[in-house]
């Protein structure tokens, strides 16, 4: 509900109950005369018409109805424009609820985001890891085949640059140490 709504509703309200004082006031009126004829005709017996002066009569008569009929037409236009009033209350009421009941949505909406935002980015981020784990499996797989094939090619060139194993000649311990021996060893 925008800010100009509220004073608007007050406005209104405070106009309907005016219109609504005014009718009653209005309405006491009428009755408070209709009391004081119906006593100064019921207590007077003069107040009988003389059949002298039925013109005057009955254009007193005429002048009281059309006056009633003014005041019946007041009364009918203030309770239409109280009924109408009524109406738009009653439609801002329905209004306010309405936007009352929308801005208690967004607000459950508005904190319940966070919540979604996490989860989406969760669902956008599972496929990213499987593919992470996928290649990291497959890296060391790779590192595995690289250090095999690295040690079966240390091991293939040290043997194509050998033909043997070169292994020292050790000098038997009951032999006596003699030229031969030392010569075999710088021989081989």
């Amino acid at each position: 509900m925008s800010q100009t709504d509220t004073p608007n509703i007050q406005a209104l309200s405070t106009e309907v109950s005016q219109l609504r004082q005014e009718l009653q006031l209005r309405d006491q009126l009428v009755q408070q005369l209709s009391q004081e004829l119906f006593r100064l005709v019921k207590g007077n017996t003069n107040f009988m018409p003389q059949r002298a002066e039925p013109e005057y009569d009955s254009s007193q008569l005429q002048a009281l109805q059309e006056q009633l009929q003014a005041v019946e037409q007041q009364v009918t236009f203030y309770q239409e424009q109280i009924t109408t009033r009524d109406t738009e209350i009653y439609q801002l009421r329905q209004s306010v609820q309405e936007l009352t009941d929308r801005s208690r949505m967004l607000e459950q909406v508005v904190q319940e985001l966070p919540q979604i935002y996490r989860r989406k980015f969760e669902e956008r981020m599972a496929p990213v890891r499987e593919k992470v784990a996928m290649l990291q499996r497959e890296n060391r797989k790779l590192q595995a085949e690289l250090q095999s094939v690295s040690y079966r090619l240390a091991i293939k060139t040290r043997t194509a640059s050998h033909s043997g194993i070169d292994l020292p000649n050790f000098a038997r311990p009951d032999a006596v140490p003699n030229q031969n021996n030392i010569s075999t060893v710088q021989n081989a």
